[in-house]
C-alpha cells in the first residue's frame, strides 16, 4: 500500500534533515561561531517571581540561538543522576551475552531493547565508520510515569495505543533494582522536562503555560550508553574514524537532557567547523536543541551538530533523554518565530511519525 500524505510529508521531513546534517558536516556556515557551552544556573527559575523566571529563560533564549546548547546547575536531581549512571554500569557489566540477546533491538518496531555495537548508525551516513557504542533503550509506559503526571491517553510513535510489550527489559533477577532505578529516573526527568518547557515558552514570548496541553502524554526516549576506552590512551583527532563512540548527528524530538559521566567525550560542532569538548560538568545536565523544536521556532534555535569521540583509557556512560511532545500531536510553526522577514519555512507535520522516520534512517534495511 502506498504512503498516505502524511507518511510522505514525514518521510520528506526526515529525509531533510539528512540533507542539513550532511551539509554541515562538509561545510562551514556563516552562523556566528562559538567556543564554550554557557552554564545556566537552573535555581532562579523555580522562583515564585516571573521576573526572576524570565530573566532565566532570556539566557536559555541566547544558547538556544548560538551554540544550541547548555549546562543546567542546582536543577534537584543531582542524586537521581549519580544513581542512573552507576545503573548503566551494572547493565553493561553484570548482563551476559545471552541476557543482552534476549532482548535486542531487532525485536522491537519501536527500536527499543539492547543495541550491540555498530548495530546502528546514528545519521545514516555510512561514510562516518563504525560506531564502538552499545546501549539500551527504552520509551514511554505508564508504570514509569508517577501517578497523576500524565493524562493516561499515550500513543506510540505510529499513532498506535500503548503496546504494553514495546519495551524490552532484561529480567529482574538477572538485574534486581533495575526498572525502579529506570522509574526514579524517568519520571524524575518528566518532571524536570514539563519544568524547562515553561522555561522554552517564555524565551519564545509565549504564555508560560503554552507546551502544557502537548506534554500530557509526551514521547520521552532513554538511552543507556556505553563507550568503550580508547584503543589507544593517547587518541588523537588524526584516529577519529576509529575511536568514534557515536557519529556526527542532531537529535530528533523538541530536546535533549544529558547525563554524563566524567569521562569526557562530547564534542559539538561550531558553524567555523571546529569541534568544541563539551566537558563533564559536576552535577550539571547538558541541555541541547533538537531537530523538532528547531522546526517549530523555523530555524531560530538551533540543533547543533555533535558526536562522540572517547580520546581516554577510562569507559564513559551517558544517559540522554529525548523529550517529545505528545507522538499524536500535530504542530505548526510558532508564531512567535513568523513574521514578514522570516515566513514559515515549514508545513505541518506530526511529532511521533516525524521520530519514527527518523530512526528508521539508523538501521540497514529499515527505510
Amino acid at each position: 500500500m502506498s504512503p498516505g500524505p502524511e507518511e510522505t510529508a514525514s518521510r520528506a521531513a526526515a529525509l531533510e534533515v539528512q540533507d542539513y546534517l550532511s551539509s554541515r558536516i562538509a561545510n562551514k556556515s556563516s552562523t556566528p561561531s562559538f567556543r564554550s557551552i554557557p552554564i545556566i544556573d537552573l535555581a532562579p527559575s523555580f522562583s515564585s517571581s516571573l521576573t526572576t523566571r524570565k530573566e532565566v529563560a532570556r539566557k536559555i533564549y541566547d544558547a538556544c540561538i548560538t551554540s544550541g546548547f547548555f549546562y543546567i546547575t542546582n536543577h534537584g536531581l543531582e542524586s537521581v543522576c549519580s544513581s542512573t549512571l552507576t545503573l548503566a554500569k551494572r547493565f553493561f557489566d553484570e548482563l551476559s551475552p545471552e541476557e543482552k540477546e534476549s532482548i535486542h533491538m531487532r525485536k522491537s518496531k519501536y527500536f527499543r531493547g539492547y543495541e550491540p555495537p555498530d548495530y546502528t548508525t546514528v545519521n545514516g551516513i555510512d561514510e562516518q565508520g563504525k560506531e564502538t557504542k552499545e546501549a539500551f533503550n527504552w520509551g514511554y509506559e505508564a508504570g514509569l510515569e508517577e501517578d497523576g503526571e500524565g493524562d493516561g491517553a499515550y500513543v506510540e510513535l505510529d499513532g498506535s495505543p500503548p503496546d504494553p510489550k514495546a519495551n524490552l527489559w532484561p529480567d529482574e533477577s538477572a538485574l534486581p533494582g533495575f526498572y525502579a532505578g529506570i522509574k526514579e529516573h524517568y519520571s524524575k526527568m518528566l518532571r524536570l522536562c514539563r519544568h524547562l518547557f515553561k522555561l522554552f515558552a517564555l524565551s519564545l514570548d509565549l504564555p508560560e503555560t503554552y507546551f502544557e496541553p502537548l506534554t500530557t502524554h509526551p514521547g520521552a526516549i532513554g538511552r543507556l550508553i556505553r563507550y568503550p576506552a580508547s584503543s589507544s590512551a593517547s587518541a588523537s583527532r588524526a584516529n577519529d574514524e576509529e575511536e568514534l563512540g557515536l557519529g556526527a548527528h542532531t537529535d530528533y524530538e523538541c530536546f535533549t537532557l544529558l547525563v554524563q559521566s566524567p569521562t569526557p567525550g562530547l564534542e559539538v560542532l561550531s558553524p567555523d567547523g571546529r569541534w568544541i569538548v563539551a566537558a563533564p560538568v559536576p552535577g550539571s545536565i547538558v541541555v541541547n536543541v533538537a531537530d523538532f523544536l528547531m522546526r517549530w521556532t523555523n530555524g531560530v534555535y538551533r540543533s547543533t551538530v555533535h558526536r562522540v569521540v572517547n580520546r581516554t583509557a577510562e569507559e564513559r556512560f551517558s544517559v540522554p533523554l529525548f523529550f517529545s511532545i505528545n507522538y499524536d500531536a500535530r504542530v505548526e510553526t510558532l508564531r512567535s518565530c513568523v513574521s514578514e522577514e522570516n515566513p514559515s519555512r515549514f508545513p505541518p507535520i506530526t511529532a511521533g511519525r516525524y521520530v519514527l522516520d527518523r530512526l528508521s534512517l539508523t538501521v540497514d534495511g529499515k527505510y
